[in-house]
């Protein structure tokens, strides 16, 4: 009745040590910069060119049923979110450990043995001096025992605390792995639409200088043209026929980090992605409720947020080695040297220890402990200040790349339709012997690269849009509690 005795004190006076936690005060602007702009885009949706998107799953407003399919098929198989999942499992299993370790440990020890002893030692010697010894002796034990360190200030407890929220920032690092994942499937998609519509655009230049070549080639041979203009042409031609292998390279590859992305060999996707499609066009993008919805939306925060927890806690966990370790244990069992003994009133057993552990004499390396907790609860701290920085920097340059990649294609496309009528006006005056070849080959020159960027600025919108979301956290449905 001891052990009970001295342990009810004990645990009533049990305390919690280290610095309380209050979650970090994030001064944010009540708008983006971009808002204003993204949201005069809404307008293009009323007519339902642009749908409003649902955020928790985007990639569907965009309404390209391949794009929607290859999104789900990578959630479903990215070895990256299986690493991500994986972490979570561990992280859980490392919260459980650290729950148990508040719990009292028991567990049952049995043996049975048999000695024979030797006549040539000294317990032999003096014991066979004895009338009937006995050489050969059998003994058998079964017990129960038990063990408790009481947390008494706390230590143990705040790495309970630790191991949850490293197992919640386990949580949200992989959701954040998750919005990755859809967020570059859906850009190397769309990447992937723009070079085939730029490869279609190269080779109805290179057509177009085909005939061109063809042209000054048979004014040549008529004595017409001169042979610099057929150089110049051949030239021109050779320029558009090498920029194809070069964006084919490009396509190449895209299509290889699509196939990569979603869990597949490359090459899996290649026949899907051969029929030609166009480049989606970018839905209405909502602001998610501005700055502050950042905070319970964008999985790489709430991730740094529980990180700076878990330093928190830890500097409970080495402040708590200042002070005493109190443990208790106890035994019971049976031991005997028959195995009907077994149980019986004359061979049961027990055994009761209270114990002390304290680095009574190692306070300098307690000292050490400490600030190596509250250096890395700094830098915790300064690193999820950053990641909101971050986060704002993240939706700033998304929203102006869509607006901006708008405009530049709206731009472009009005030039485009102007460039056209003057390559056919230059070439009808070329053969009128109006105009210079020269000029034929500058009107050629500008249209290709007018069309080629106009292809580039709708891309570059789409991925805005794209990044948009992702840097707004869309891609799930966080819980109300999140912060």
């Amino acid at each position: 009745m001891i052990l009970p005795a001295l342990g009810a004190p004990l645990l009533l006076a049990g305390c919690s040590v280290g610095p309380r936690y209050d979650r970090p005060v994030s001064a944010l602007p009540p708008a983006f910069h971009g808002e204003a702009a993204v949201a005069a885009r809404h307008g293009s949706a009323q007519d339902g060119s642009a749908p409003t998107a649902d955020l928790a799953d985007w990639w569907r407003s965009f309404n390209d049923p391949l794009l929607t399919s290859l999104v789900e098929r990578g959630l479903a198989q990215n070895l990256d979110l299986q690493q991500a999942a994986a972490r979570v499992f561990q992280a859980r299993a490392a919260l459980k450990n650290a729950n148990a370790a508040l719990l009292p440990s028991a567990q049952v020890s049995g043996q049975a043995g048999e000695t024979y002893q030797s006549l040539q030692t000294p317990i032999g010697r003096i014991g066979s001096a004895f009338p009937g010894f006995q050489r050969s002796s059998e003994t058998y034990e079964v017990d129960l025992g038990a063990s408790w360190e009481i947390d008494l200030f706390g230590g143990r407890d705040a790495a309970r605390d630790a191991a949850r929220a490293d197992w919640q920032a386990s949580e949200a690092g992989a959701v954040a792995v998750r919005l990755s994942v859809a967020a570059q499937i859906a850009d190397t998609y769309v990447a992937i639409r723009m070079l085939q519509a730029r490869l279609d655009v190269a080779r109805a230049q290179l057509d177009t200088q085909q005939r061109l070549v063809d042209l000054v080639a048979l004014q040549y041979r008529k004595g017409v043209a001169a042979e610099l203009q057929l150089r110049q042409a051949e030239g021109a031609l050779a320029q558009v026929r090498g920029s194809i292998p070069a964006l084919g390279n490009q396509l190449d590859m895209a299509m290889n980090a699509l196939d990569v992305l979603i869990g597949a060999q490359p090459g899996s996707t290649r026949t899907e992605l051969s029929a030609q499609a166009p480049i989606p066009a970018p839905p209405a993008v909502a602001t998610a409720g501005g700055p502050a919805a950042l905070l319970r939306r964008r999985p790489d925060i709430i991730a740094a947020e529980r990180t700076l927890a878990a330093s928190n806690a830890r500097i409970g966990v080495a402040v708590a080695e200042y002070y005493p370790k109190f443990s208790l244990s106890g035994l019971v069992g049976s031991a005997t040297t028959t195995t009907g003994g077994l149980f019986t009133g004359g061979a049961t057993q027990a055994n009761g220890v209270m114990g002390l552990r304290w680095r009574l004499f190692d306070f300098g390396r307690v000292d050490a402990e400490i600030r190596a907790a509250k250096g890395r609860n700094t830098e915790a701290l300064a690193a999820y200040r950053l990641t909101v920085l971050r986060a704002s920097q993240d939706v700033e340059d998304a929203f102006s790349t869509l607006v901006q990649q708008e405009a530049r294609a709206a731009s472009l496309h009005d030039g485009e339709a102007s460039l056209t009528r003057a390559r056919d006006a230059s070439m009808a005056a070329y053969k009128g012997g109006m105009v210079s070849l020269i000029e034929v080959l500058d009107a050629d020159r500008r249209l290709l690269e007018t069309s080629d960027g106009a292809l580039q600025a709708r891309a570059a919108a789409t991925r805005g849009a794209i990044a948009s979301f992702r840097a707004l956290g869309g891609g799930w449905n966080p819980p109300a509690t999140a912060q």
